[in-house]
């Protein structure tokens, strides 16, 4: 509860809560719990339910008033202003970075409170309400006379603040981005959007989950992955507003833009396997998919005799394609080398209807299979859990197209949930039919919107969702967003590389490397199906610092982008006469 931050004797707020801190604000005397999230706003928190159940087990109130992130209207103040008038306080109020709850505070004492008192509070707490001002001052100047029927917040007719890149997400994407645009221009003005502390380098807990990472070797305070001489601006993404180049901030603040680069990721949808949340991290329900359960993967691995282990993969698109399998390889791996391997059923329950989707890497990974015994059961989708009792139920699509429900025990499942791009994503007028950014396969550019790009997990591109395909995506971006700002056409072009070192076992890795259509694309001039101790050194010693101090730096090694030639605009054919002979040679 480090964030934790008093606004008044009766009210503090802090960003998204676990059931665990539950018990520590009891400790610490509050008596009463506002959420103002709403659920399944994000992969990262518990629902309401269970939150309110701890509330109640440690004999404190709790209300839940869900406040759509951008759009805080009188009827949520409303709502606050009664929970803080009916709770025995002190009060504990949250959101996603409690930006939102300050918000709401701020806006139910503004009848009675100085604007500048209240903006000045907010600031000492670590919150910036200066965009909230126009409206605190109409409150102020209405007095006890009654609310101010605006709405939600808006936009105001300029935003606060305006940049010549304004990128969205502080992930692997958006930092590499970033310092990309800035090593071509150092004199761009560059915003990165991203509400979280924590940076995470994802493709390091597979082997965490196989016992040859710690876990901290995976995470960085974000602080130190943003990009020096980037502004960060702290705080979630509620609302694109590609027509008057803003995106909307969740407190209501406009942000303006010459240039957007959208790179937010994509989302864990726990939610959509029933049962699933309950029972992960306990009752042998695991995934490396999750910062916290990727030791517990390990910790499962390690005390495995004999039993039934299973693991599953969701439809397509998910990111790392062969992380699901990596873990099952991983942990045989290592039964194998403890001899209970031959004790232990092992199933691969995957939704598609192929190992793996580039067939020249089929073979040698069948290799893998046969030698561990493992069975595979493809078409096969996890639908639901029942932890206790350790059972888990498939629909299983069968050759006909008819689809059968399975139910199946074990004794530890290996689970990586279905994967979609952020609800603030598919709900906005970036979005293709599928809720991804519909952006050109090649240029990475918005079909509609001229001056938006995307990279990353969100993106519509049919490519791989992984940090390699990052790393060659980045540098194409930053030449074709410098390309826009100076009025030309975007020449960067993207081949759809990516890359998947396929953990076999420990100590040998096949680099599968891959483009559209699957079309091999090895870095060196190996033979990339066949697996290689060097690859294995690649993935646990040089990838993770290719990543840190070279693709997030802006170093471009091995992704210098494809430029196409120069073709000349009409202007330019007009310029050098009419006869179009006299149009200068592309260079």
């Amino acid at each position: 509860m480090e964030h934790l931050r008093r606004l008044t004797p009766f009210l503090s707020v802090a960003p998204q809560i676990s059931e665990a801190d539950i018990g520590t604000l009891a400790a610490r005397g509050y008596h009463a719990i506002i959420n103002n999230r709403p659920d399944r706003e994000g992969d990262d928190q518990p629902g309401s339910a269970e939150l309110e159940a701890a509330a109640k087990r440690h004999g404190l109130a709790y209300r839940h008033i869900p406040v759509i992130s951008g759009q805080v209207t009188e009827a949520d103040i409303e709502a606050f202003r009664a929970a803080l008038r009916d709770l025995r306080g002190p009060v504990f109020a949250f959101c996603r970075t409690g930006t939102r709850s300050t918000t709401l505070w701020a806006l139910t004492e503004a009848s009675r409170l100085d604007p500048a008192v209240i903006i000045g509070v907010a600031a000492d707490a670590g919150y910036d309400l200066n965009p909230l001002r126009p409206r605190l001052e109409a409150r102020w100047q209405a007095g006890d006379s009654g609310t101010i029927s605006s709405g939600a917040i808006g936009t105001p007719a300029r935003p606060a603040k305006s940049f010549d890149v304004v990128v969205v997400g502080g992930g692997a994407a958006g930092c590499a981005v970033s310092a990309s645009l800035l090593r071509r221009r150092p004199t761009l003005k560059i915003a990165i959007i991203e509400p979280k502390d924590t940076h995470y380098y994802q493709p390091g807990w597979t082997l965490v989950g196989g016992g040859v990472f710690d876990r901290r070797k995976t995470s960085r305070p974000m602080a130190d992955c943003i990009p020096e001489g980037v502004d960060w601006i702290k705080a979630a993404v509620a609302k694109f507003e590609p027509a008057g180049n803003a995106v909307l901030l969740e407190d209501g603040t406009p942000i303006g833009y010459s240039t957007l680069i959208a790179a937010p990721g994509l989302e864990l949808r726990w939610d959509l396997i029933e049962g699933l949340k309950e029972t992960l991290g306990r009752n042998g329900v695991t995934s490396n998919y999750q910062f916290d359960l990727a030791p517990y993967t390990w910790e499962l691995v390690q005390g495995m005799k004999g039993g039934t282990a299973l693991f599953t993969q969701p439809p397509m698109p998910i990111k790392c394609a062969g992380a699901p399998q990596k873990a099952m390889y991983l942990s045989c791996n290592h039964w194998e080398k403890q001899r209970v391997l031959k004790n232990i059923k092992v199933e691969f329950n995957n939704a598609g209807g192929v190992l793996f989707g580039v067939k020249e890497y089929v073979p040698p990974l069948m290799k893998y299979v046969t030698r561990y015994g493992a069975d595979l059961a493809f078409n096969s989708n996890l639908k639901s859990i029942d932890g206790p009792n350790r059972m888990a139920v498939f629909e299983v699509k069968q050759e006909d197209g008819s689809v059968d429900r399975v139910t199946k025990s074990f004794d530890m499942i290996h689970v990586v949930p279905p994967q979609s791009s952020p609800e603030f994503i598919r709900n906005s007028p970036l979005a293709d039919g599928a809720g991804w950014v519909d952006v050109d396969p090649e240029t990475l550019r918005h079909k509609s919107f001229g001056n938006v790009f995307a990279l990353g997990d969100a993106g519509s591109t049919p490519n791989a969702k992984t940090a390699a395909a990052i790393r060659k995506q980045a540098p194409i971006v930053a030449d074709n967003v410098l390309a826009i700002i100076d009025g030309k056409n975007p020449r960067a072009i993207y081949d759809g590389y990516g890359s998947c070192p396929l953990t076999v076992e420990r100590g040998k890795v096949i680099m599968a490397e891959f483009g559209y259509g699957g079309k091999l694309l090895p870095s060196f001039p190996w033979d990339s199906t066949k697996p290689r101790w060097s690859a294995w050194f690649a993935k646990v010693s040089l990838l993770p610092w290719l990543y840190f101090d070279l693709m997030l730096k802006g170093r471009e090694w091995l992704a210098t982008p494809t430029i196409l030639p120069h073709q000349p605009q009409a202007h330019e054919a007009a310029a050098a006469c009419v006869d179009p002979s006299a149009v200068p040679p592309r260079k």
